[in-house]
This record gives structure tokens, C-alpha cells and sequence, in this order.
């Protein structure tokens, strides 16, 4: 095998949504995991309907949809 061109591949300490940890081998950036959706609380296993936080998303991208429009009607 190639030297220098395979990942970093360590032990990782998993953090689950409801504190429990375990620790696997990944070639994640960091030494700590901290999952925000797991099957504890996923609701396909859960079977009840849970509101995931996704306005984050939606305000980052109302953000760049207006900094484009902008862009746009600055240089007409």
C-alpha cells in the first residue's frame, strides 16, 4: 500500500441524544462525536412525529437567495 494517502483512522467516542456514549473505530475529524438525530430519537423508530430544527438551514439559504437577488439587480 501507499504511504500517506489513507485516512486517519481512530477510536471515536459517539455521544447519543440522550447522553449514552459508546466508543468505535472512524476516520472522523475528531476525537467526539455528539449526534443530533439517533435511533432513540429518529422518528421513523420512534414512531412519533418529533420537529427537527431546520430553520438554521432555511434562514442561511433566505440569506444567500437575497444576497444573489442583489448581486442581481445591482448590476442591471
Amino acid at each position: 500500500m501507499k504511504k500517506g494517502i489513507h485516512p486517519n483512522y481512530h477510536a471515536v467516542e459517539i455521544v447519543q441524544t440522550d447522553n449514552t456514549t459508546f466508543i468505535t473505530r472512524s476516520c472522523f475529524k475528531s476525537d467526539r462525536m455528539v449526534l443530533d438525530i439517533d435511533s432513540k430519537s429518529h422518528p421513523f423508530f420512534t414512531g412519533k412525529q418529533m420537529l427537527v430544527d431546520t430553520a438554521g438551514r432555511v434562514d442561511r439559504f433566505n440569506k444567500r437567495f437575497e444576497k444573489t437577488q442583489r448581486l442581481k439587480d445591482a448590476t442591471k
